[in-house]
């Protein structure tokens, strides 16, 4: 049987038979305000985005719909569900977020008059992370438009609609510790004259506008060597390993380290200890003295300088050592430097050291001169005679990272029966000649200078390095 009417009994359980379908049974009066109650319905609730809202009672939809603001013209907090015209017109506006967030809140932003570009709008993230990081917002293209939806702590804000929007983040400079520091106008200066750690909190994020590099200049000095110490023989020692970016001569210019925000451990290299052994007639040691200790800052390593030959016979010659800079080889039978910039690496280190006087011992006993040790700059000279005076050490370079004009890196003087030669700019040991000690044959801390050799077992020892790093910090 066809249904075609709706008779006018309540509807309870079993109560509706075929006979109550029939046209015009239902009318308006019958579907009244208040004429089906909630009672009457199987389900007392309905349920948006997740919350339950009771039938009759009344909600928010929260999320679904913006609640779009008047235009913002000033610094302003943020509410969850809500729009921002943010009119930049008349100079650089903040918006911060909301202080608490839970799962799906969401803000909106629309630049309103075009000028994110020329006044830049930042979104402060007020202790939640924005795109999983712990930085906050920069806004900097004219027309853009944003959606900014939370998930959870450790993601903070999620951009999930964007447009004409070229970068999200804020200009950030580094930061760091570690060491000595000093500020030279927008520059922070590290100096490290023992082992340490350079600890980089936050590094620059250039090329965003405003934002400081990633970058540091350094300069890494090793250990200068030993000077050698033998009867009047022996020879300067080399200047320990100079690398260096962006500052003393150019052709000696590396390229800037960069940064991340992680932990950089610091070597320092030590000086090698003065070298002098017990002589005796006929007797002699044919070795290179001490070498420097090698300094350390990321990839750069600095090596140390090369000790002076020890010797001075036919059969023991007494070679300088190789290093950094090398040693000034030992008096007497045109005994060779060592090589510098051992191992090799570009730019240069270091130089070699001086080549020891062959000529023959002369009536008097004026007999021998050593070789001076390589410098940062230049290698060491060769020993001459008659007299017999020692080549004088190899010079270091300039270098103001640290804001002041310091020479580093200068190779130690060689010992001369005649005299010492003098020890190179930058720290470098004097030579000793074959009597009482003239001149200072330990090389200066700190600098990476050789130290000198020495006649009566009068030789000195080596400088300790230094590193420097130099950064943009604001």
């Amino acid at each position: 049987m066809a249904i075609n009417k709706v008779g006018s009994k309540g509807i309870i359980d079993g109560s509706v038979a075929a006979a109550d379908f029939g046209a015009g049974a239902i009318t308006n009066a019958k579907l009244a305000d208040g004429a089906v109650t909630n009672a009457k319905l199987s389900n007392s609730s309905i349920t948006v985005s997740g919350t339950s809202v009771a039938l009759g009672a009344s909600g928010t939809l929260n999320n679904q719909f913006v609640d779009w603001q008047s235009v913002i013209t000033s610094n302003t907090t943020m509410v969850a569900g809500r729009g921002y015209f943010v009119n930049t017109t008349s100079g650089a506006i903040s918006m911060t977020l909301p202080a608490s967030a839970t799962i799906g809140d969401l803000v909106v932003i629309k630049d309103y008059a075009g000028t994110f570009a020329t006044n830049k709008l930042t979104i402060l993230r007020n202790s939640h992370n924005i795109q999983g990081i712990a930085n906050d917002s920069l806004i900097q293209t004219n027309r853009a438009s944003i959606v900014l939806v939370y998930v959870d702590a450790t993601k903070g804000w999620l951009y999930t609609d964007e447009h004409n929007v070229a970068d999200l983040q804020a200009p950030l400079f580094t930061a760091a510790t570690g060491g000595t520091v000093a500020t030279s106008g927008d520059f922070k200066i590290h100096t490290f004259t023992g082992d340490g750690n350079f600890v980089v909190s936050q590094a620059g994020n250039a090329p965003i506008a405003g934002a400081g590099p990633a970058s540091a200049d350094y300069l890494v000095v090793a250990g200068g060597g030993a000077g050698a110490g033998s009867g009047g023989i022996g020879g300067g020692a080399g200047a320990g390993g100079y690398r260096t970016s962006g500052f003393g001569p150019s052709p000696l210019r590396g390229t800037a380290i960069t940064l991340t925000a992680t932990t950089f451990p610091i070597t320092v290299g030590g000086g090698a200890a003065a070298y002098n052994p017990a002589y005796s007639p006929g007797s002699f040691d044919s070795n290179a003295s001490g070498k420097g200790s090698n300094s350390v800052f990321s990839t750069i390593t600095s090596t140390g300088g090369g000790g002076g030959g020890v010797g001075g016979s036919s059969s023991a010659p007494g070679h300088g050592g190789p290093g950094g800079s090398a040693g000034g080889g030992n008096g007497g039978w045109g005994t060779p430097g060592g090589n510098g910039n051992t191992p090799p690496v570009s730019p240069s280190q270091g130089n070699n050291g001086g080549t020891a006087n062959d000529a023959s011992p002369s009536p008097g006993g004026d007999r021998y001169a050593g070789g001076g040790g390589g410098g940062s700059g230049a290698a060491g000279s060769n020993g001459a005679g008659p007299p017999r005076v020692g080549g004088a050490g190899g010079a270091g370079v300039p270098n103001t990272i640290t804001g002041s004009d310091v020479t580093y890196a200068g190779g130690g003087g060689g010992g001369g029966s005649g005299g010492g030669g003098s020890g190179g700019a930058g720290g470098g040991g004097d030579g000793n000649p074959c009597g009482p000690p003239s001149g200072n044959q330990t090389a200066s801390v700190n600098t990476g200078g050789g130290g000198g050799g020495g006649g009566n077992n009068v030789a000195g020892a080596g400088g300790k390095g230094i590193v420097v790093i130099r950064y943009k910090f604001q």
